[in-house]
């Protein structure tokens, strides 16, 4: 057998959007889990992989041919960055094409929550209708217009996020060890320390990557620090958020709420300390299965994208575009 390319998702993830994979390459689709991975990536020339998934060993690549790893999206955490940098293979990404759908993600979620739509339709389903509709009225819930919110990670996701809450009437501050005056300027965005966001933000948008210094930058401390009824998004990378530490905060009635896309373990664990909430509390959190950035039009653009830079560098001998390894 000889081909290209190795992908590691399924033709139709492509070809349902409209993208068609190029045909003057000959690709070889298999499956993560395929038994035979360690020999198939060794006749590859390039190995097309989705950025959400397990952990890929660096061993996998020694004594490969492979001139590219290309990732469908921007995450790079399923590989061994120091293994690829030995073995001198090129690893690419697609910076910002979810950047619209995770902040309709982020702006959804957060009306979800402050205004109670998902507990009201279940409160509704049991028959609360009044008591509830009672509630939420002397609840006094706000909408967007007016509140602070403080998106952690400023990057060009975290800007589009921004952006959109921006455009509903919200103040904005941010808080990235990188300067982004210039962007937030055009939106009135304000760079603040991690500590003093949270204690003045309604809502909290999480988008920064998972490194050493970024893991568990949300836990007991900072949860505390937010304002009491202000509304967690994490939708960044499972790590990020100490999730007993969320659970606790939604438990003590703290926190507002929590949008919740991404966890420690993917798929989560059953025992994860979210899944145990109940009463009220469990109402106060809505699960996505790791989705904020998939939208059929984000998709399309990661995966066009995708193909292109593989076409770059195995048809034309160029240099990878958004080259990250």
């Amino acid at each position: 057998m000889s081909f290209d390319v190795l992908c590691l998702r399924p033709e139709i993830d492509f070809t349902r959007v409209g993208v068609t994979p190029p045909v003057a390459l000959t690709i070889a689709y298999r499956r993560p889990d395929d038994p035979a991975l360690a020999g198939l990536i060794k006749e590859a020339r390039a190995l097309v992989i989705p950025a959400v998934g397990g952990k890929i060993s660096g061993t996998l690549f020694e004594n490969s041919n492979l001139k590219l790893v290309q990732i469908t999206g921007a995450g790079v955490d399923r590989l061994d960055e120091a293994a690829m940098k030995k073995l001198g293979i090129a690893v690419a990404n697609v910076p910002g094409g979810s950047n619209s759908a995770v902040a309709e993600y982020a702006v959804g979620c957060a009306i979800v929550l402050l205004r109670r739509l998902t507990w009201s339709d279940m409160e509704i389903r049991e028959a609360n209708y009044v008591s509830f509709r009672g509630r939420m009225v002397a609840d006094n819930l706000p909408g967007l217009e007016g509140l602070t919110v403080g998106v952690v990670g400023m990057g060009t996701v975290g800007f589009a996020v921004a952006q959109a809450f921006h455009r509903f009437g919200c103040g904005i501050v941010y808080c990235d060890p990188t300067p982004r005056d210039a962007a937030a300027a055009t939106i009135g965005a304000n760079a603040l320390p991690l500590e003093e966001l949270l204690k003045i933000s309604d809502i909290v948008s999480l988008h920064v990557p998972l490194l050493p210094q970024t893991r568990s930058l949300i836990g007991a401390r900072q949860l505390g620090m937010m304002k009491p009824g202000a509304v967690l998004i994490q939708a960044s990378r499972g790590g990020i958020v100490n999730e007993a530490a969320l659970a606790a905060h939604l438990n003590s009635n703290h926190l507002g709420g929590a949008a919740v896309d991404v966890y420690s373990v993917e798929p989560p664990d059953t025992d994860n300390p979210l899944f145990a909430l109940e009463g009220e509390a469990a109402h106060r959190v809505l699960f996505t299965p790791h989705v904020a950035g998939v939208t059929r039009q984000s998709a399309a653009t990661l995966f066009r994208e995708a193909w292109a830079n593989v076409e770059r560098v195995l048809l034309k001998g160029e240099e990878p575009l958004n080259r990250v390894g």
